[in-house]
């Protein structure tokens, strides 16, 4: 049965979507086509009409996950203003995100993986780290704390290694001293758990950047 042009177009933006939380959650060699397709509801029978291979599908559904994230983190420092640099930091490393691989930051979730990858796997990461260390750079620019961390790439290394850690502990309070030891490290502040001063941050969507 024949499918019209804009189904085959919805049906292949429904496996994009599902590859890129399913890879976020097992990983680029822990899902198989049968769970790529099925995620979406279709059949593997369809794959090779939509893409070239699985790689072709790794590659475009971390574009498209990274940029989803970097438009989020654009609105999240527009509607933040001087306080989006913390408002970011406290977000990215709270135990909510830590918890939520699948619907998470794509960098700490298949960084290690998309090194070993194919290139054009690994040009889509790069791609999005610059998008992203343009929009923090925005946050650093607008902060309203001198004293907070003013590289772009140590917040957003900071934050990615300390993600990572994070969800390697087993222990709940290690892996909290870790977030909280980044968070005072980038904001430079002197106790680990002292948030008092951190701008009232709305429960934050779980699919964030």
């Amino acid at each position: 049965m024949r499918v019209s042009r804009a189904q085959a177009e919805e049906n292949r933006r429904a496996v994009i979507e599902a590859a890129g939380r399913l890879f976020r959650e097992r990983g680029f060699d822990g899902v198989g086509l049968n769970d790529l397709m099925g995620a979406a509801g279709l059949t593997q029978g369809g794959f090779y009409k939509q893409f070239k291979s699985k790689d072709h599908l790794a590659a475009l559904a971390c574009e498209r996950v990274l940029s989803d994230s970097t438009e989020r983190l654009t609105q999240l420092v527009e509607s933040s203003g001087e306080d989006a640099l913390p408002v970011i930091v406290t977000q990215y490393l709270s135990p909510e995100h830590r918890d939520q691989i699948a619907e998470g930051c794509i960098f700490p979730a298949l960084g290690p993986d998309a090194a070993r990858h194919s290139p054009e796997v690994i040009r889509s990461f790069e791609t999005g780290i610059r998008s992203y260390l343009e929009v923090i750079d925005r946050a650093v620019q607008t902060s309203s704390d001198p004293a907070a961390e003013s590289d772009a790439a140590v917040v957003l290394s900071t934050m990615v290694g300390a993600l990572v850690l994070s969800r390697l502990a087993e222990d709940e309070t290690l892996s909290r001293r870790i977030l909280d030891a980044a968070i005072g490290s980038l904001l430079h502040r002197n106790g680990s758990n002292d948030r008092n001063d951190e701008p009232a941050i709305e429960t934050a969507d779980p699919d964030r950047p």
